[in-house]
Protein backbone atom coordinates (compact mmCIF):
# COMPACT_ATOMS: atom_id res chain seq x y z
CA UNK A 1 0.00 0.00 0.00
CA UNK A 2 1.49 3.39 -0.52
CA UNK A 3 2.56 5.52 2.03
CA UNK A 4 2.00 8.91 2.65
CA UNK A 5 3.05 11.75 5.48
CA UNK A 6 0.16 12.51 8.11
CA UNK A 7 0.84 16.14 9.45
CA UNK A 8 -0.47 16.97 12.50
CA UNK A 9 -0.25 21.24 13.62
CA UNK A 10 -1.64 23.09 16.76
CA UNK A 11 -1.36 24.48 19.47
CA UNK A 12 0.42 23.41 23.33
CA UNK A 13 -0.68 20.21 25.22
CA UNK A 14 -3.89 19.39 22.98
CA UNK A 15 -3.19 15.60 22.50
CA UNK A 16 -0.53 16.08 19.53
CA UNK A 17 1.86 14.09 20.25
CA UNK A 18 -0.34 11.28 21.89
CA UNK A 19 -1.97 11.13 18.78
CA UNK A 20 0.46 11.10 16.76
CA UNK A 21 2.15 8.58 18.26
CA UNK A 22 -0.90 6.29 18.43
CA UNK A 23 -2.04 6.83 14.56
CA UNK A 24 1.55 5.76 14.04
CA UNK A 25 1.23 2.67 15.53
CA UNK A 26 -1.47 1.61 13.85
CA UNK A 27 -0.29 2.01 10.59
CA UNK A 28 3.10 1.35 10.98
CA UNK A 29 4.51 4.61 10.53
CA UNK A 30 7.35 6.56 11.65
CA UNK A 31 6.69 8.82 14.50
CA UNK A 32 8.52 12.27 14.23
CA UNK A 33 8.17 14.57 17.14
CA UNK A 34 9.34 18.01 16.01
CA UNK A 35 8.75 20.13 19.08
CA UNK A 36 11.05 17.73 20.64
CA UNK A 37 13.73 18.64 18.25
CA UNK A 38 13.06 22.37 19.76
CA UNK A 39 13.01 21.25 22.50
CA UNK A 40 15.97 19.87 22.35
CA UNK A 41 18.20 22.60 20.78
CA UNK A 42 16.72 24.96 23.73
CA UNK A 43 18.21 22.42 26.02
CA UNK A 44 21.50 22.49 24.80
CA UNK A 45 21.75 26.33 24.40
CA UNK A 46 20.96 26.70 28.10
CA UNK A 47 23.32 24.19 29.43
CA UNK A 48 26.14 25.64 27.10
CA UNK A 49 25.06 29.07 28.30
CA UNK A 50 24.33 31.32 24.71
CA UNK A 51 22.00 33.87 24.24
CA UNK A 52 19.52 33.62 22.46
CA UNK A 53 20.35 36.78 20.52
CA UNK A 54 24.24 35.24 19.81
CA UNK A 55 23.33 34.13 16.44
CA UNK A 56 27.21 33.18 15.51
CA UNK A 57 27.17 30.73 18.77
CA UNK A 58 23.65 29.68 17.85
CA UNK A 59 25.15 28.60 14.06
CA UNK A 60 27.94 27.17 15.53
CA UNK A 61 26.39 24.91 18.17
CA UNK A 62 23.50 24.18 15.28
CA UNK A 63 26.49 22.23 13.07
CA UNK A 64 27.76 20.76 16.72
CA UNK A 65 24.35 19.35 17.84
CA UNK A 66 23.49 16.23 16.77
CA UNK A 67 19.65 14.97 17.40
CA UNK A 68 18.26 11.66 17.09
CA UNK A 69 15.24 9.72 18.15
CA UNK A 70 15.68 6.67 20.70
CA UNK A 71 12.83 3.68 20.73
CA UNK A 72 12.47 2.36 24.74
CA UNK A 73 11.84 -0.61 24.41
CA UNK A 74 10.00 -0.61 27.99
CA UNK A 75 7.79 2.49 27.18
CA UNK A 76 7.64 1.58 23.96
CA UNK A 77 8.31 5.99 23.67
CA UNK A 78 10.95 7.43 20.97
CA UNK A 79 12.99 9.45 23.56
CA UNK A 80 14.89 12.35 21.90
CA UNK A 81 19.08 12.27 22.24
CA UNK A 82 21.13 15.21 22.10
CA UNK A 83 24.83 13.74 21.01
CA UNK A 84 23.63 10.16 21.61
CA UNK A 85 22.65 10.96 25.20
CA UNK A 86 18.69 10.29 25.72
CA UNK A 87 17.98 13.97 27.67
CA UNK A 88 13.82 12.66 26.96
CA UNK A 89 12.77 13.88 30.75
CA UNK A 90 14.94 17.26 30.56
CA UNK A 91 13.47 18.79 27.55
CA UNK A 92 10.20 18.40 28.86
CA UNK A 93 10.83 20.76 31.74
CA UNK A 94 8.42 23.99 32.58
CA UNK A 95 12.06 25.71 31.98
CA UNK A 96 12.61 24.68 28.66
CA UNK A 97 8.52 25.49 27.81
CA UNK A 98 9.60 28.81 28.95
CA UNK A 99 12.23 29.10 26.48
CA UNK A 100 11.46 26.88 23.45
CA UNK A 101 8.87 29.50 21.36
CA UNK A 102 11.79 32.03 21.40
CA UNK A 103 14.71 29.43 20.07
CA UNK A 104 12.00 28.09 17.85
CA UNK A 105 11.33 31.45 15.99
CA UNK A 106 14.72 31.74 15.60
CA UNK A 107 15.73 31.70 11.99
CA UNK A 108 18.72 29.68 11.86
CA UNK A 109 16.80 26.70 14.37
CA UNK A 110 13.92 27.02 12.36
CA UNK A 111 16.17 25.96 8.72
CA UNK A 112 18.62 23.29 10.24
CA UNK A 113 15.08 21.96 12.25
CA UNK A 114 13.12 22.06 8.90
CA UNK A 115 16.17 20.42 6.76
CA UNK A 116 16.48 17.43 9.00
CA UNK A 117 13.03 17.16 9.48
CA UNK A 118 12.12 16.71 5.74
CA UNK A 119 15.18 14.33 5.38
CA UNK A 120 13.22 12.08 8.10
CA UNK A 121 10.26 12.12 6.05
CA UNK A 122 11.34 11.61 2.70
CA UNK A 123 10.66 8.21 1.89
CA UNK A 124 6.74 8.74 3.02
CA UNK A 125 5.11 6.68 5.83
CA UNK A 126 5.88 9.15 8.70
CA UNK A 127 3.35 10.93 11.33
CA UNK A 128 4.87 14.42 11.95
CA UNK A 129 3.51 16.57 14.98
CA UNK A 130 4.71 20.50 15.27
CA UNK A 131 3.69 23.80 14.22
CA UNK A 132 4.55 23.91 10.20
CA UNK A 133 4.30 20.61 9.54
CA UNK A 134 1.88 21.04 7.04
CA UNK A 135 2.34 24.68 6.08
CA UNK A 136 6.15 24.37 5.67
CA UNK A 137 7.88 20.83 6.23
CA UNK A 138 5.96 19.11 3.84
CA UNK A 139 2.92 21.55 2.34
CA UNK A 140 2.23 18.53 -0.50
CA UNK A 141 1.17 16.19 2.87
CA UNK A 142 -1.54 13.90 2.00
CA UNK A 143 -3.35 14.17 5.84
CA UNK A 144 -3.61 17.59 7.60
CA UNK A 145 -4.74 17.76 10.75
CA UNK A 146 -4.70 21.07 12.83
CA UNK A 147 -5.51 20.68 16.55
CA UNK A 148 -6.52 22.77 19.10
CA UNK A 149 -8.82 22.88 22.44
CA UNK A 150 -9.74 25.60 25.24
CA UNK A 151 -6.51 26.63 26.84
CA UNK A 152 -8.00 25.80 30.97
CA UNK A 153 -7.88 22.19 29.45
CA UNK A 154 -4.65 22.00 27.47
CA UNK A 155 -3.33 23.69 31.39
CA UNK A 156 -4.70 20.83 32.89
CA UNK A 157 -3.47 17.74 30.84
CA UNK A 158 -0.09 19.93 30.78
CA UNK A 159 -0.20 20.14 34.66
CA UNK A 160 -0.83 16.54 34.95
CA UNK A 161 2.08 16.06 32.91
CA UNK A 162 4.24 17.66 34.69
CA UNK A 163 2.88 15.83 38.52
CA UNK A 164 3.66 12.64 36.65
CA UNK A 165 7.36 13.99 36.96
CA UNK A 166 7.71 14.99 40.08
CA UNK A 167 7.15 18.64 39.10
CA UNK A 168 4.37 20.67 40.67
CA UNK A 169 3.22 23.86 38.48
CA UNK A 170 0.15 25.78 39.70
CA UNK A 171 -2.35 25.54 36.91
CA UNK A 172 -2.09 29.30 36.57
CA UNK A 173 1.39 29.18 35.85
CA UNK A 174 0.32 26.84 32.70
CA UNK A 175 -2.22 28.64 31.40
CA UNK A 176 0.03 32.18 31.17
CA UNK A 177 3.11 30.29 29.73
CA UNK A 178 0.27 28.59 26.86
CA UNK A 179 -0.73 31.90 26.28
CA UNK A 180 2.56 33.67 26.01
CA UNK A 181 3.58 30.26 23.49
CA UNK A 182 0.61 30.47 21.49
CA UNK A 183 1.42 34.13 21.14
CA UNK A 184 4.78 34.05 19.88
CA UNK A 185 4.22 30.72 17.79
CA UNK A 186 1.27 32.52 15.93
CA UNK A 187 3.38 35.88 15.20
CA UNK A 188 6.89 34.73 14.47
CA UNK A 189 8.33 35.86 11.06
CA UNK A 190 9.28 32.73 10.45
CA UNK A 191 7.24 29.95 9.47
CA UNK A 192 4.32 30.87 12.12
CA UNK A 193 2.14 28.50 13.91
CA UNK A 194 -1.14 28.50 11.75
CA UNK A 195 -3.79 26.20 9.81
CA UNK A 196 -3.23 25.21 6.43
CA UNK A 197 -6.07 25.92 3.76
CA UNK A 198 -6.56 21.99 3.20
CA UNK A 199 -6.20 21.30 7.26
CA UNK A 200 -8.96 19.81 9.07
CA UNK A 201 -9.81 21.20 12.07
CA UNK A 202 -9.64 19.17 15.15
CA UNK A 203 -10.80 20.53 18.51
CA UNK A 204 -9.86 17.95 21.40
CA UNK A 205 -11.44 20.06 24.43
CA UNK A 206 -14.53 17.46 25.09
CA UNK A 207 -13.01 14.07 23.25
CA UNK A 208 -11.47 11.37 24.46
CA UNK A 209 -7.48 10.51 22.70
CA UNK A 210 -9.09 7.49 21.03
CA UNK A 211 -11.85 9.44 19.39
CA UNK A 212 -8.91 11.62 18.08
CA UNK A 213 -6.96 8.97 16.79
CA UNK A 214 -10.26 7.52 15.23
CA UNK A 215 -11.12 11.29 13.49
CA UNK A 216 -7.18 11.16 12.17
CA UNK A 217 -7.20 7.36 10.30
CA UNK A 218 -10.74 7.69 9.37
CA UNK A 219 -9.00 10.93 7.25
CA UNK A 220 -6.26 8.40 6.29
CA UNK A 221 -8.27 5.94 5.06
CA UNK A 222 -9.97 8.61 3.09
CA UNK A 223 -7.07 9.81 1.74
CA UNK A 224 -5.93 6.20 0.76
CA UNK A 225 -9.02 5.49 -1.10
CA UNK A 226 -8.35 8.75 -2.83
CA UNK A 227 -5.12 7.85 -4.09
CA UNK A 228 -5.98 4.57 -5.29
CA UNK A 229 -8.73 5.56 -7.19
CA UNK A 230 -6.87 8.19 -8.99
CA UNK A 231 -4.14 5.83 -9.95
CA UNK A 232 -6.77 3.18 -11.21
Amino acid sequence: MRKIVIAIDGYSSCGKSTTAKAVAAELGYAYIDTGAMYRAVTLYLLEHNIAFDDLPRIEQALHELHITFKRNRSTGRNEVCIDGEIREDEIRQMRISNSVSEVSGIPAVRHAMVRQQQRMGRKRGVVMDGRDIGTTVFPDAEVKVFMTADVLTRALRRQEELAQKDEHVPVEDIVENLRKRDHLDSTRAESPLRRAPDAILLDTTHITVDEQVDFVLERVSAALLSLAAAEK
